[in-house]
């Protein structure tokens, strides 16, 4: 096994070594027990059923690792069978419970970790098993359900999208972003923007999904002023040259200046489209609902000093041109 990282419970009481190998994690009974509050007796029921069903092959989804148990004054050294994600997941779906819920919130933070990261693998096996990186987040969508935060899928979206640009996450780390976009004359007012957003408001309200507060300016004048932001000059050369980076920081300005008193993340991603659909460019290929979702909820939470990262990592996303 190639890492354990010690997931614990939120009281505090229980603590699992996770084993990490290659692209799946280990836990015997005992473990599953403690991470699902269950009694081994009933998740060796929950483990015999998913083989008696022919839901999954047991030799490939159990192991015999030795461990070392304190039985009585002796250290005693076992071969105990330990079982792979798959396993976990299935008996997941079995076992209904808060800690099991917790599990998966704790799973979710570890996929974000990985997306802000980097995939924790070299560069050459990235190559060769991005079919096995895709499984694995496959195998995952079970563990990152009912987070409050970000919806498994949004996050498993932006993850997915960068599978399909292995260097992105290494350009990310680097802090090497695009530099050559769609450069073109495009001006757009805040009157435009202001009304077209106006309309998404009433549709929100009408589906009991915004309430008057929506998109009300806090100053008159706050959207216009971003948008001068992004359009503005230094010794003669727009600081944002090209429609994508306008764009990204359209989004990034509005989600983190908050110039609406309520639906600046909202607001902001329809920004973000908006800009660019006013300027021809495709973007849905790159950028899903869910992916653009992620994005959104990684700027608000992102720190001021991560700007330039948040920014660039929007830009990767549209497309490097280089």
């Amino acid at each position: 096994m190639n890492e354990i990282i010690i997931y614990q419970t939120n009281d505090n009481q229980t603590h699992i070594e996770v084993n990490f190998d290659g692209d799946t994690v280990w836990l015997n009974r005992q473990q599953l027990a403690q991470l699902f509050d269950r009694d081994i007796k009933t998740i060796g029921k929950h483990i015999n059923n998913v083989f008696t069903d022919n839901e999954l092959d047991k030799h490939s989804t159990v192991a015999k690792f030795a461990t070392v148990q304190k039985e009585g004054l002796r250290l005693i050294e076992r071969s105990i069978d330990f079982y792979n994600l798959d396993v976990i997941i299935s008996v997941g779906y079995r076992v209904k419970s808060q800690r099991g819920v917790q599990f998966r919130q704790w799973a979710t933070s570890r996929l974000k970790d990985y997306l802000i990261k980097g995939f924790t693998i070299n560069k050459s096996s990235i190559q060769q098993n991005k079919a096995l990186f895709l499984k694995t987040i496959e195998d995952l969508k079970i563990l990152t359900e009912n987070t409050s935060l970000i919806e498994a899928g949004d996050l498993l979206s932006l993850i997915e999208g960068f599978s399909n640009t292995w260097f992105s996450l290494d350009k990310y780390d680097k802090s090497i972003f695009p530099t050559i976009g769609t450069k073109q004359e495009l001006l757009v007012n805040a009157s435009d923007l202001l009304h077209d957003i106006q309309l998404l408001k009433q549709d929100l309200i009408q589906k009991n999904e915004a309430t008057e507060l929506f998109a009300q300016e806090k100053q008159n004048g706050s959207v216009q002023g971003i948008l001068g932001t992004i359009y503005q000059t230094i010794f003669g050369q727009d600081a944002y040259e090209t429609i994508e980076d306008k764009a990204a920081h359209l989004l990034y300005f509005i989600v983190k200046n908050h110039p609406f008193n309520d639906g600046n993340k909202r607001s902001g991603a329809f920004a973000f489209i908006w800009y660019l659909r006013k300027a021809g460019i495709s973007f849905e290929s790159k950028i899903n609902p869910a992916a653009l979702t992620a994005l959104t909820l990684l700027i608000a939470e992102s720190n001021p000093s991560e700007k330039d990262k948040m920014v660039g990592i929007v830009l990767l996303l549209l497309g490097d041109k280089e």
